[in-house]
């Protein structure tokens, strides 16, 4: 990168004390890393290709050096001057301490800060690129928010709630077992009206009739909007976001989407673009780090009304942490246009490979994929309980061998928790895997099945006082735990 410390007449004077011609190949060199700034700056996308990683370096310190904090000769007064006790900290944030937004609105400009306010906008015209590309072509503004999908939800809901009036206070949301989604309506002081799914074959849907009947029996000046979902684990599948938006729009109630991994999903977000398209939708949230790969504690919020979007940023109180902007900006640049494309192409042959192999190894073991073909990021597959005496062990023995995140559901006729992937009772049991960003088939798989008489391992597990019974190494190193940690590892 071309920086002010070698101008064009910094390598002029560097040519009179080394030879101009290797001088002549360093500023060529350099021009090369302007030119990707340029178009930076000037197309406001992901570069089509990704970025070496010098070049975002480069690009980071030079955004650095106009903060305020990082002048020469510099004396903050305030009490907020970007203050950095140890240079560990300062070294992992590239010098940046002033955060992003102010103390009125998540994308206000900085004044002591120019570099991080240049980046924090790059970032979300970024995200927008992301977005679009994905398949919402519909979004008109996207912003990097430092909180996690839950609390994003939260400012959200508190203001689609300053829109409706006092009289608005429920929120209809589609049951789904997870904690964030109800937790982020009574975060926002709203009351949530819990709507049941129905079972239609081996899926968990969405009962728009219940949606419509209970928007009837409140009333929809009463009602904030609806919370739907297009993210979840199978045999749920992503609510039927777009007659739910038909729903809103007839009826002139918000409609939030949390669509926290769905990102990733092409048959997801072609669903959210049609639902802007025809009906109401306000606002759809997603994840950070479950959609990009960077580190917990970010969400983007878009939507195809910009400005809604902005009212969210400026419900923001006080001033934001850069960091998951700075994750993303770092992220995007890395990953380009093309990149991300490959990413998503790659995720979705996942799909089909690994419900193949899974289709293989419960033929073999009397088992069965459940029949979801709403939902392409989430698999279930079924499991015989007479097998086991604790059946939840099965997702417990996988951990143990590396694989994280496969969730086992036994059906409970009285759930006291929400810690399953859907609230409507599933009749049969399943465990179920998720296709995410990342996950390649690295190795072939083979199968080989232990002889009929020996496929009953899964009766041995430890005794009532949690002592490991002598049969414990039988049945931990069984042939169907390792091959189905290969299939979903790799």
């Amino acid at each position: 990168l071309g920086s002010e410390m070698m101008n064009t007449k910094n390598f002029h004077l560097a040519g009179t004390i080394i030879p101009s011609n290797y001088v002549l190949h360093a500023s060529a060199a350099s021009h090369q890393r302007e030119s990707l700034v340029t178009a930076l700056l000037s197309q406001r996308r992901m570069p089509d290709e990704g970025w070496d990683d010098a070049s975002i370096e480069a690009l980071l310190h030079e955004f650095a050096l106009m903060d305020s904090n990082n002048f020469l000769n510099s004396v903050g007064g305030g009490e907020r001057e970007a203050r950095i006790y140890s240079d560990l900290v300062k070294r992992r944030h590239y010098r940046f301490g002033h955060g992003i937004g102010r103390s009125g609105d998540l994308d206000e400009v900085q004044p002591k800060a120019a570099g991080s306010s240049l980046m924090a906008k790059l970032t979300n015209y970024l995200v927008l690129d992301a977005v679009r590309t994905a398949g919402i072509t519909r979004a008109e503004k996207a912003v990097v928010v430092p909180m996690a999908t839950g609390m994003s939800l939260a400012l959200t809901l508190l203001t689609l709630k300053q829109q409706r009036g006092e009289e608005a206070i429920y929120v209809l949301w589609p049951r789904i077992d997870q904690k964030s989604g109800l937790k982020c309506i009574l975060t926002a002081g709203l009351t949530p009206v819990v709507v049941e799914n129905i079972l239609k074959g081996d899926e968990i849907v969405t009962d728009v009739e219940q949606l419509e009947h209970n928007i009837t029996r409140l009333g929809a000046a009463s009602i904030v909007g609806i919370l739907s979902t297009s993210s979840c684990f199978a045999p749920r599948v992503p609510d039927d976001v777009v007659e739910i938006s038909r729903l809103c729009k007839l009826h002139n109630i918000g409609h939030v989407i949390n669509n926290a991994y769905g990102l990733q999903s092409s048959r997801t977000t072609h669903m959210i673009n049609e639902a802007c398209r025809i009906g109401r939708v306000d606002a759809i949230v997603q994840s950070t780090d479950k959609n990009f790969m960077v580190p917990v504690g970010g969400a983007i919020i878009t939507g195809p009304d910009r400005a809604f979007v902005e009212k969210i940023t400026r419900n923001y109180p006080g001033r934001a942490s850069g960091s998951p902007t700075l994750d993303m900006f770092i992220t995007l640049l890395s990953m380009g246009r093309q990149g991300y494309r490959d990413l998503l192409s790659s995720r979705k042959e996942m799909v089909v490979y690994l419900r193949a192999e899974l289709a293989k190894l419960c033929e073999a073991y009397g088992e069965r994929v459940l029949q979801v073909p709403g939902n392409q990021i989430s698999l279930a597959v079924s499991i015989n309980t007479k097998r086991f005496r604790h059946p939840t062990m099965l997702g417990s023995m996988l951990f143990a061998r590396g694989v994280s995140g496969i969730r086992v559901f036994i059906p409970d006729p009285c759930p006291e928790s929400t810690s399953h992937p859907h609230l409507h009772p599933h009749p049969r049991p399943h465990l179920h895997p998720r296709l995410h960003l990342h996950l390649h088939p690295h190795l072939h798989l083979h199968l080989h099945l232990p002889p009929p008489q020996e496929r009953g391992f899964l009766a041995f597990l430890p005794d009532k006082q949690g002592q490991t019974s002598s049969t414990w190494a039988s049945w931990a190193s069984s042939p169907m735990v390792h091959i189905l940690t290969i299939i979903l590892v790799h």
